[in-house]
């Protein structure tokens, strides 16, 4: 919600890029900024994040996903709050998404081009949590959340010529990710799959790494971050509208601010 903000004032004022890469939340939000929707996400989120059908314990246990996979990736963009699919196919800007293939533990990118049910299927596998969420099948992988694997791809965008990039983080400065407390349970998860459980168990430190990565080129003035002042009060999932709407509201505020050193970033 603190990105979608960020984005939408982003498009407000008609800011484009060449290319955006999202992982997990950033993936299922920010595809709206190809198909040029502001206010989309926290429109449908602020909606519907109390129904079942959506993000629910019910739909965890009907369906093995605690956000209804049909529901929220196909009912919602198709019936209730319409994907502007044309609109994204016809957009130059490129738009990648990461998730982490379980077989291989390793992060897998992907490059979204129509905005269709096969592009939703790999938003999908970017943002399944582990834990609460069934694998997604798709292009011969079997993935979940891009989280644990990159959750920041930096490096990855940089490789494939991104040399400018604006990184949104939505942990405040000096953060440091500790080892994860769920480890246990994520053996037991990843029991038929070593390479993702060894992943998992390092993915605080490579998340770090990259933490430190981003602050000595943010130093040189080769990236532009956007961050948190401080700790965003919200947890991974949250049925409370208004807190949703309180998180947003911080990342416009924040967009607006920082609105004239973003373009100065770009232009040069």
């Amino acid at each position: 919600m603190f990105t979608c903000g960020i984005l939408d004032v982003f498009m407000e004022n008609g800011i484009e890029f060449d290319g955006i890469i999202g992982v997990s939340a950033g993936a299922a939000f920010g595809c709206n900024y190809i198909s040029k929707q502001p206010g989309r996400a926290i429109r449908y989120n602020m909606k519907y994040c109390r129904d079942k059908r959506f993000c629910s314990v019910n739909s965890l246990i009907k369906t093995g996903n605690i956000f209804g996979a049909e529901f929220a990736y196909h009912t919602l963009p198709d019936e209730l709050d319409i994907f502007d699919r044309n609109t994204f196919e016809n957009n130059k800007t490129e738009f990648y998404v990461c998730a982490t293939d379980i077989r291989t533990g390793k992060a897998v990118y992907h490059k979204c081009k129509k905005g269709d049910y096969e592009d939703l299927e790999w938003i999908r596998a970017s943002a399944s949590m582990p834990f609460v969420s069934v694998p997604v099948e798709i292009g011969g992988y079997k993935m979940l959340d891009g989280g644990f694997s990159d959750a920041v791809p930096v490096r990855f965008f940089e490789s494939i010529g991104y040399d400018r990039n604006i990184v949104i983080l939505t942990r405040p400065d000096g953060y440091v990710k500790k080892k994860d407390s769920s480890i246990p349970l994520a053996r037991y998860t990843f029991r038929k799959y070593p390479k993702a459980l060894k992943t998992f168990e390092q993915h605080h430190i490579v998340y770090n790494d990259t933490l430190k990565y981003i602050k000595k080129k943010e130093k040189n003035g080769e990236i532009l971050v956007i961050r948190p002042e401080k700790k965003l009060e919200i947890g991974r999932i949250e049925h409370n509208p208004g807190n949703l709407k309180k998180i947003y509201d911080i990342g416009r505020n924040l967009a607006n601010r920082e609105l004239q050193k973003v373009i100065s970033f770009l232009n040069n």
